[in-house]
């Protein structure tokens, strides 16, 4: 039992990680969906799915919208559409394409650093797997 609770403490940990380190790009991810064009809610999502493999729900991407419009590097209008309801769509402000510049710039040289330092580790696991693969093949 006790080893149950420190499996699933262990996977929630890493679960944990995981989530913060998507969540500290989300900001990045909504500002790159809005590179090329302005787009309403569900197609930043769709967006976000498709070119980053970023699954989010409504709840998590409208909260960053509203905060980046408020912090003027989005800006928002609403649009009748022929059929169904009026969208909302979002496009970058200047200081938006700036920041989200300054952001991808910034996550090329720190993923770039970070990649240096991990490389050996996944050397060493691509060597291990190597030699395992080798030995099952020889018996």
């Amino acid at each position: 039992m006790a080893q149950q609770t420190i499996q699933t403490m262990e996977l929630e940990s890493s679960d944990k990680w995981e989530a913060q380190m998507r969540k500290g790009c989300l900001e990045m991810a909504v500002l790159a969906s809005l590179w090329n064009g302005r787009l309403y809610g569900l197609e930043i999502l769709r967006v976000l799915e498709r070119d980053s493999s970023l699954v989010l729900a409504e709840g998590t991407v409208y909260p960053i919208l509203n905060r980046l419009r408020a912090e003027g590097l989005l800006q928002s209008q609403w649009v009748e559409a022929e059929a169904g309801h009026p969208r909302k769509y979002y496009e970058l402000t200047p200081g938006g394409r700036d920041r989200a510049t300054r952001m991808a710039e910034t996550w090329v040289q720190f993923s770039a650093g970070l990649g240096r330092l991990i490389e050996p580790m996944l050397a060493a696991r691509n060597a291990n797997n190597n030699r395992h693969n080798n030995v099952e093949q020889t018996v």
